[in-house]
């Protein structure tokens, strides 16, 4: 199985958890590592070569640190460019259906303070359902998110099995069967 994670981290040189994962993912040959602000820091998206990219692979992961309830801008706007009508969806919008779609995602506070009752009255799940509705559109698989919460007072050694944990998760080929 191919896995292409698209990372977008506008700033992962001072990222400490989706720094440490990205380093972790690039010692797995199976695994393929695109950082989109270090390929695009003009945010002019090559559209077919994304594309080309996404064919290529089994399975894509989305890793992004959360963002006011979202991903960071450039993930945002490689969807709204590369997600285009007549290739992932409408009615021969099929170039990723039967594709798995993961996302993997980082937030600074603690777990707590995604749920009901907590901080953001939300659910970490529940606020993931846009990302959700865009696989079940697109017609990839959507299986359950990669997620590290508390990253403001994470540990290295946490970060570090977090990281390990993540590379497994992502390359598992029957857990989600």
């Amino acid at each position: 199985m191919k896995v292409l994670v698209i990372a977008a981290h506008p700033n992962i040189e001072n990222s400490t958890v989706n720094r440490t994962w990205i380093e972790e993912l690039r010692k797995h040959p199976e695994i393929t590592v695109h950082e989109l602000y270090k390929q695009y820091p003009d945010e002019k998206i090559d559209v077919e070569r994304e594309q080309k990219l996404c064919e290529e692979h089994d399975r894509i992961v989305w890793q992004f640190p959360f963002y006011w309830y979202s991903s960071p801008p450039l993930l945002k706007k490689w969807q709204d460019k590369v997600l285009t009508h007549g290739w992932a969806y409408g009615s021969n919008g099929n170039k990723l259906h039967h594709k798995e779609l993961i996302l993997a995602v980082t937030t600074g506070s603690a777990k707590e303070r995604y749920q009901a009752g907590g901080r953001n009255q939300y659910s970490l799940s529940e606020l993931l359902k846009p990302f959700q509705a865009t696989s079940n559109l697109i017609g990839t698989r959507f299986l359950p998110a990669f997620i590290f919460n508390g990253t403001y007072t994470a540990m290295e050694d946490e970060i570090k099995e977090s990281a390990e944990a993540y590379v497994n998760y992502i390359l598992a080929k029957d857990i989600f069967e």
